[in-house]
């Protein structure tokens, strides 16, 4: 059975993929809720929430209906979240479509948002810092308060011992000296289990309203003393506590230990005031932390929502907070109470300006700061104002000539290459607007090129398709042969050629030919060789002879740039035998397969190319052309093909070689011819790699199936 396969290559082409319309308009309300998934899922979870509602009103509550609910409200969640993504989308797209916005929007980021940040970071700075200030002012206080607690309790104690008799006597004394400082101030006298005569008896000086006296000493406190903050709860009010700070002194006579002396000092109105006086920072609720009371409030201070000054105490830069040691009187256990503090920087830093004791005309230095301070915060802000204004003008500039190039693209993208920008600036847009004028000045040359480029394409098109159909067309069915074709132009059209012709007497003719160059004169001349061969194959039974007759006809017509290859076989069936002529041609490889060994050979006889216009060259042509006969037998391949095969290179410009191309014939001359085509090919790719192909690609395998009866193998 007979084979022929033909190669052919189509023009890549390429798929342009459409870009997302940015510019389409966003859905409706209508839209969002009935043509998207969010918002029918919205109207169902909103539906079901309905439903539940309707049930719970009618008191009617199925099992089913807190999972309804459930779900309701996890698809609610998810819509909203969907809609207020796409409400993000759309407003960036709004906001950043437009080059004026995006700059406005930069110079914003660049010069305002970090001017912001650092005001942001000084003002934060600036209330940590008096946050600490005030901590360390009111606990400055506080433990001035408790020291003088402490050092009048140990002066009470003392006196007790060294006038035991008049112990009554003193500690009232002590107490009425002490209240003038701080009027809520107790004391009280605890005997030891033995004590001496006269101090057996326990007393208390002052009115004791936050609490009763203490009538025993706790195991924790020794005979060093002690002094801090106690917790005591509430009698007005269960569930708070208040806060004391208390002190203990032991009264020794002759080094024995006769008893203790208490003094209490509770924080109370009075207290926060006084406080609040010498500090500038007003003491607020306190909480109890890590105690058997843990988190209950104390009381510290009544808060009337203003201070002295009749100013708000709620601002977010007139708050801190203190944490103090507590103990609990009867176990001893330690804890700890935050104190949440109010002030006012302008006082606090007043009373610190103060300590300088410097005056510029009769101007605390301190408030000169200040002034100078804000002084440079105007300049700050005014240099700010003028500079974002300069870049919104710079902005506006740049914008202008960007929407005057958008508008002249627009009106291209539209037809009208009439459109010319207006050039307002001397600069590198000034020079885009040119350069823009100067571009639609030509975009009609450009088109017309193009036009012009587009009709070449489609004759290149329709010159291959020409081209291709000068092929044989179809299965060329000889008895007794096996025939495979194969074409592969290096460009839309090249100038190898092949063909078969039907001969007298039960014979075949076998073309293969290439003409120099590429392109469409070299298929122009292809066809002119077409005709020749078909007239003249009926008239001359010598290849030999046909070859000489071509030469001298196609001669005349050639250019003196131009020439054929071409090699010309003519098989006879009848008598077994193949004659063989090559005008300058690749050599003719055959694979004598019928012998006990199978060899390849390169057969090369002599010949000139077709076609040159020279002198005496019609003449040398003649002496030079040789023809070959061969006797064939079953098995044998023959094997014409172009020098696009044997000189395929490889990136290192290697050329694959009619060696190569001889071991591979002669390797797999026991395949089919097809089979044997196809491994030929693959090796062919397999050594170009990732080279171009540089030539046009022919080649013609003849397999013999059946034997001829021949004499033998006599090249003449």
């Amino acid at each position: 059975m007979s084979i022929l396969r033909g190669r052919e290559t189509a023009p890549a082409g390429r798929r342009r993929v459409a870009a997302p319309d940015e510019t389409a308009q966003p859905f409706s309300a209508a839209d969002l809720l009935l043509r998207s998934w969010a918002g029918r899922l919205f109207l169902i979870s909103a539906g079901l929430k309905l439903v539940v509602g309707a049930l719970r009103a009618m008191g009617v509550l199925p099992s089913l209906v807190p999972v309804l609910s459930a779900v309701a409200t996890i698809g609610i969640v998810v819509t909203l979240g969907v809609f207020v993504w796409r409400l993000f989308v759309l407003t960036k797209r709004s906001l950043l479509w437009a080059v004026r916005r995006k700059l406005i929007l930069s110079y914003i980021f660049i010069g305002v948002v970090p001017s912001l940040l650092i005001v942001i970071f000084f003002l934060l700075g600036g209330m940590l810092i008096f946050m600490n200030v005030s901590a360390y002012l009111f606990k400055d206080g506080y433990d001035a308060a408790l020291n003088f607690v402490k050092v009048t309790t140990d002066g009470a104690a003392a006196e007790i011992a060294r006038a035991p008799d008049g112990a009554v006597q003193s500690l009232a004394r002590t107490q009425r000296n002490a209240s003038k400082l701080y009027r809520v101030l107790s004391f009280a006298y605890i005997p030891a289990p033995a004590a001496p005569a006269g101090l057996t008896e326990r007393f208390n000086a002052g009115a004791w309203e936050h609490m009763p006296a203490p009538e025993a000493i706790p195991v924790w406190i020794t005979r060093d003393g002690w002094a801090g903050t106690i917790e005591l709860s509430s009698r007005d009010e269960p569930g708070h506590v208040g806060l004391v700070n208390r002190a203990v002194a032991a009264v020794i006579l002759q080094g024995k230990l006769a008893g203790y002396v208490v003094g209490d000092l509770p924080i109370d109105d009075d207290m926060v005031q006084s406080l609040r006086d010498k500090t500038g920072v007003r003491a607020g609720a306190a909480t109890l932390i890590g105690t058997p009371k843990d988190g209950q409030t104390a009381v510290l201070a009544r808060d009337t929502g203003q201070d002295d000054a009749g100013g708000g105490w709620s601002t977010l830069f007139r708050k801190s907070v203190i944490f103090l040691d507590c103990k609990d009187w009867t176990t001893g256990n330690t804890g700890r109470v935050s104190i949440a503090l109010s002030y006012r920087p302008s006082e606090l830093y007043r009373r610190l300006s103060e300590a300088q004791q410097i005056a510029v005309r009769e101007v605390p230095l301190g408030v000169v700061f200040i002034a100078v301070l804000l002084l440079i915060a105007g300049l700050f802000l005014i240099i700010e104002g003028v500079a974002l204004s300069m870049g919104l003008a710079l902005a506006r500039s740049i914008t202008s000539s960007v929407h005057e190039l958008f508008t002249g693209t627009e009106r291209v993208r539209h037809g009208d290459f009439s459109h010319r920008i207006d050039v307002h600036t001397n600069d590198q847009l000034g020079e885009l607007a040119g350069s823009f004028n100067e571009m639609t000045g030509s975009i009609e040359g450009l088109l017309q090129t193009a036009a012009e480029k587009k009709r070449l394409e489609e004759e290149l098109r329709i010159a291959r398709a020409i081209q291709m159909s000068l092929l044989p067309r179809g299965p060329i069915d000889v008895p007794g042969l096996a025939i495979t074709a194969l074409c592969v132009p290096a460009r839309e059209v090249g100038g190898d050629y092949y063909d078969f012709f039907r001969l007298s007497g039960d014979r075949l003719g076998i073309l293969i030919a290439d003409v120099s160059g590429k392109g469409t004169s070299a298929a122009l001349y292809m066809a002119e060789l077409k005709g020749l061969v078909l007239a003249l194959s009926q008239r001359y039974d010598s290849p030999r002879e046909l070859l000489i007759e071509v030469n001298r006809i196609i001669s005349e017509h050639l250019d003196s740039r131009s020439f054929i290859t071409a090699a010309y076989a003519v098989l006879d069936l009848g008598r077994g035998t193949m004659r063989f002529c090559r005008a300058g041609h690749t050599p003719l490889i055959f694979f004598s397969g019928g012998g006990s060994t199978p060899t390849a050979q390169v057969l090369t006889p002599n010949g000139m190319v077709l076609g040159l216009r020279i002198e005496g060259a019609e003449e040398l042509f003649q002496q030079l052309l040789e023809e070959v006969r061969i006797d064939l037998a079953a098995d044998d391949v023959i094997v014409l093909y172009t020098d696009g095969i044997t000189e395929a290179m490889n990136t290192d410009s290697d050329l694959f070689g009619e060696g190569r191309l001889s071991r591979l014939v002669e390797e797999h001359g026991h395949l089919d011819s097809g089979e044997l085509r196809e491994r030929i090919m693959r090796e062919v790719e397999s050594f170009v790699g990732a080279a171009n192909q540089h030539d046009d690609m022919t080649m013609i395998l003849v397999k013999v199936e059946r034997a001829f009866v021949a004499a033998g193998r006599v090249a003449v």
